[in-house]
C-alpha cells in the first residue's frame, strides 16, 4: 500500500535537520562567544606589552611638599585594572603607583576623594558613592540609583557630587535620565537630589516635569555650576547651596568645569551639523562677559574636562584600553595632544 503520508513526513524530517542543524550552529556561536569572552576577561588581568608600568603602592591624596601628582582610573590590563593610581605630574608617563581601590569614576580635593563604584550581583550589578579620607580609607558611603557618570570634589574637600544614569546610558540623545547628589562631608547632610531644588529660568520661577540635572562643578562651600536639561534645551545654572535654587545663566552648556580662578567654564557645546551620536565640541565660557570660545579640539567631547591648571584643559577620549586622556589649552589656541594611554577620571594634587 502506498503511504499517502511520506511527502509530509520527508517535510517534517527535512525541518528536523535543519532545526538540529541551527541548534548545532547557535550553540558553536554561544559557546565560541562565551569563550572569547572568558579569554578577554582574562587577558584583562594580564598586563600588555608595551602598556604602562604599574606597581602596587601606598596612594594618599595630598602631594608633597612644592610637588603636583596626579591620580586617575587606570584602563590598562593587568592586575591593577580600574584601581585608581598616581603618578607625578612632572613625569606623567611614569610608574603608576596602585592604591587597590577601585573606582569607576573619581576626583579628589583638599584630602577628601569620591569614588563611585560597582558591586557586582549574582542577578544585577548595584552601585554606591564612597567618599574617602586623605589616605583614601572610607569614610563614608551611599548608595546610589544608577550607573556613575559624573563626580566632583569642592576646592575645601567639604562637599562632594556625584551622577548617575537612572535609566539610559548617554547623554548623547534625550532618553535618559539623572540623579545628581551633594553630601557635605562636616555633618553628612545629604542632598539627595537638586531637582528638588527651585529653578529660576531668565529670571523667572520655572517648574517642568521634565527638569534634569547633571555635572556639578564647585566654587567654593555654597555655590556650584551644573547642566540643567529641559524641554529638549540645556543651560548652564548656578547652584545656591543655602537658598537651594538653580538659575540658568547660558544656554547650550553640559558638563560645565570651573577654572581654577573661578572665571571661565569648560564644557561641552552641541555643535550644528555634528553627528547625532557625537555631537559636542570642547568649549570655553567666560563666566563676566558670556563670550564663548572654541578649543583646538575638533574631536567630540563626551566628558567633563578638567583644569590641570589655569590655561589647560584635561579630558577623556576613547582608546584601545577604553580611554586616554588628552590635553588642551583652553584660549583657543594650540593644538590637542596626548597625555596618557588607560586612563581616566583624573584629579591634580598640590
Amino acid at each position: 500500500m502506498t503511504d499517502v503520508l511520506s511527502p509530509r513526513r520527508g517535510r517534517l524530517t527535512g525541518r528536523v535537520v535543519v532545526l538540529l542543524v541551527a541548534v548545532l550552529v547557535l550553540g558553536a556561536v554561544g559557546t565560541g562567544s562565551v569563550l572569547y569572552a572568558a579569554d578577554r576577561s582574562g587577558r584583562r588581568d594580564q598586563a600588555q606589552p608595551g602598556g604602562p608600568s604599574v606597581v602596587p603602592g601606598h596612594v594618599e591624596l595630598h602631594a608633597p611638599a612644592g610637588a603636583r601628582k596626579m591620580l586617575f582610573r587606570n584602563m590598562a590590563w593587568g592586575p591593577h585594572h580600574d584601581e585608581i593610581v598616581s603618578v607625578p605630574l612632572d613625569d606623567p608617563q611614569g610608574v603608576r603607583t596602585a592604591s587597590g581601590l577601585q573606582c569607576l569614576r573619581f576626583h579628589a580635593a583638599a584630602g577628601t576623594g569620591i569614588c563611585l563604584q560597582a558591586e557586582r550581583g549574582a542577578l544585577q550589578d548595584t552601585y554606591r558613592a564612597v567618599v574617602l579620607d586623605d589616605r583614601m580609607q572610607e569614610l563614608r558611603h551611599f548608595p546610589v540609583a544608577g550607573i556613575p557618570t559624573r563626580s566632583r570634589v569642592s576646592p575645601s574637600g567639604h562637599l562632594a557630587a556625584w551622577t548617575v544614569f537612572v535609566s539610559g546610558d548617554s547623554y548623547a540623545g534625550t532618553d535618559f535620565s539623572t540623579r545628581t547628589s551633594i553630601v557635605d562631608t562636616r555633618d553628612w547632610s545629604l542632598q539627595d537630589n537638586l531637582e528638588t531644588f527651585a529653578v529660576v529660568k531668565d529670571g523667572r520661577p520655572y517648574q517642568a516635569h521634565d527638569v534634569n540635572i547633571w555635572g556639578v562643578t564647585f566654587a567654593d562651600d555654597g555655590t556650584f555650576y551644573a547642566t540643567l536639561a529641559t524641554a529638549g534645551q540645556t543651560y548652564l545654572v548656578r547652584g545656591d547651596m543655602a537658598a537651594r535654587t538653580l538659575t540658568t545663566l547660558h544656554q547650550n552648556v553640559e558638563c560645565p568645569s570651573l577654572s581654577p580662578d573661578g572665571t571661565r567654564i569648560a564644557y561641552k557645546k552641541r555643535v550644528a551639523g555634528a553627528d547625532a551620536d557625537a555631537p559636542w565640541r570642547l568649549y570655553v565660557l567666560d563666566l563676566a562677559t558670556m563670550t564663548e570660545t572654541a578649543t583646538a579640539e575638533q574631536r567630540s567631547i563626551d566628558d567633563q574636562a578638567l583644569w590641570s591648571d589655569a590655561s589647560t584643559l584635561v579630558y577623556a577620549l576613547p582608546g584601545d584600553f577604553g580611554a586616554d586622556l588628552w590635553t588642551v589649552p583652553a584660549d583657543g589656541g594650540g593644538t590637542a595632544a596626548r597625555l596618557l594611554d588607560a586612563a581616566v577620571a583624573p584629579a591634580f594634587l598640590g
